[in-house]
């Protein structure tokens, strides 16, 4: 089984290419579907949550993502406190989607991980695929897609890992600042250099 490390900076596109890979025919682990998935209701994270982050449970027993997301990115403590709940659990589950796979004989998976070398988890993978574009598209993206506050989402930039150390890591590098043609053709010239798309 080969194992693509898909990862890019917020804003850069990695889902689009990931969605583009699974068209493809590969099978897709999704760390941040995961990451939706351990804080549930009943999910041991979202107590823990709870009791790290001030009004996050809303009275349904829900966890209110967007004030989650406001405090965890407020501060680089912050963020690690998340990271500290959520990341052995995020891993957990990886682990057994990995094992999962190769039970299957998957021939192509692809670790969907936006977090990928602030882990330390480029040794799980084969490629490590990196998707990029400049800091100030990302803040345009997240501004225009998601709706969210120029500030904010520079706040959620900085808190990932730098561009250049991003870049340094990558095996392959898919360039995304151009339009979504662009982003789609080496997608597909990527998947078609791949050692073990049978």
């Amino acid at each position: 089984m080969h194992i693509i490390g898909l990862t890019g900076g917020i804003g850069s596109g990695k889902s689009t290419v990931s969605n583009r890979l699974k068209e493809l025919g590969a099978t897709i682990v999704d760390a941040d579907l995961i990451a939706r998935e351990i804080v549930e209701p009943g999910e041991p994270a979202l107590a823990e949550l709870g009791e790290a982050f001030d009004g996050v449970i809303r009275t349904d027993g829900t966890l209110d993502r967007a004030e989650l997301a406001r405090q965890a990115f407020a501060s680089p403590e912050a963020t690690a406190q998340l990271n500290a709940i959520t990341h052995p659990r995020i891993h957990d589950r990886t682990t057994q989607q990995f094992e999962d796979a190769r039970a299957a004989d998957v021939p192509v998976l692809v670790y969907d991980m936006p977090l990928l070398i602030e882990n330390g988890q480029t040794g799980m993978v084969d490629t490590v695929l990196v998707v990029d574009a400049p800091d100030d598209l990302r803040v345009q993206r997240l501004v225009n897609q998601r709706g969210l506050d120029a500030d904010d989402a520079r706040r959620r930039i900085a808190a990932q890992i730098d561009r250049d150390t991003r870049l340094a890591v990558a095996d392959t590098v898919l360039d995304n600042s151009g339009d979504l043609a662009s982003l789609l053709d080496q997608v597909d010239a990527f998947w078609a250099g791949l050692p073990a798309q049978t």
